[in-house]
């Protein structure tokens, strides 16, 4: 059973749908009860404090973390179901770490491509083209034959967005895509998201880069040991945060 046999998909603008979302690590309860819908279109960025959940849930969405109880819905359709072909659900929810997990003994456009042959099933032609068109996107075409140790931490991070991206996603994941890199490098991998959301993609972002969050983000979740605690528009959660634990928070990082 694949996704696209959802019977509402054609109908729902609901992207992602997290119901009642549990998930515990033996005796640590790390997601308490979380409801989160994710609109076509919409960027929705994740802050918070270290521990609090927010790469959990980022990782419950593709189900690189089984939830412990509640669904994850892609296009209405339930994807935490032993009949759901998950493989195929990966190819349409692209994820993007802090690490950039590039195969250090491969060229940037073979980084791209083996998972286009290997997991999607395309030709060697099919898969160069789309290789060509994420990289293009993320201003890398020039870095095909490089390698790894090539580039700039930047310009790795720029790979692996591309890699998503070439998998033709739905929606795209960010996790902390920034936080390993040097200040200088960080601007141009925030300057790629930009550009996807300006193109509408729809996106969910786990982030300690507030400016982004502030700028580009259609709404702004707020999670606090395993809850999310506020969440609304970023002039709202910025501007006048109504909760006294997200204005702690704020106070700290702005």
């Amino acid at each position: 059973m694949a996704v696209q046999d959802g019977a509402n998909q054609a109908d729902t603008t609901k992207v992602v749908e997290l119901r009642r979302l549990h998930k515990r690590f033996g005796d640590l309860h790390v997601l308490k009860g979380i409801d989160l819908t994710l609109e076509r279109h919409e960027v929705v960025c994740v802050i918070g404090p270290s521990g609090s959940g927010k790469s959990t849930l980022l990782r419950c969405v593709n189900l690189l973390e089984e939830p412990t109880e509640g669904e994850v819905l892609i296009d209405g359709v339930k994807i935490n179901d032993s009949r759901i072909d998950i493989d195929r659900v990966r190819t349409r929810v692209g994820i993007v770490f802090q690490s950039f997990n590039l195969f250090p003994h491969l060229t940037t456009l073979r980084n791209v491509t083996l998972a286009l042959e290997k997991v999607v099933g395309l030709t060697k032609a099919d898969a160069r083209s789309r290789a060509d068109e994420g990289l293009e996107r993320v201003g890398l075409v020039d870095k095909a034959a490089a390698y790894p140790s090539q580039l700039s931490g930047g310009q790795q991070q720029r790979v692996a967005i591309a890699r998503a991206l070439a998998m033709h996603p739905e929606v795209m994941l960010f996790d902390e895509v920034t936080s390993a890199l040097d200040p200088e490098l960080v601007k141009e991998v925030l300057d790629v998201m930009r550009g996807l959301a300006s193109d509408g993609m729809t996106m969910l972002v786990v982030t300690h880069e507030m400016g982004f969050a502030r700028e580009v983000g259609d709404r702004v979740i707020f999670m606090d040991d395993g809850l999310i605690v506020e969440q609304g528009p970023p002039s709202a959660i910025f501007g006048a945060p109504s909760h006294p634990r997200t204005r702690e928070f704020l106070s700290r990082v702005l």
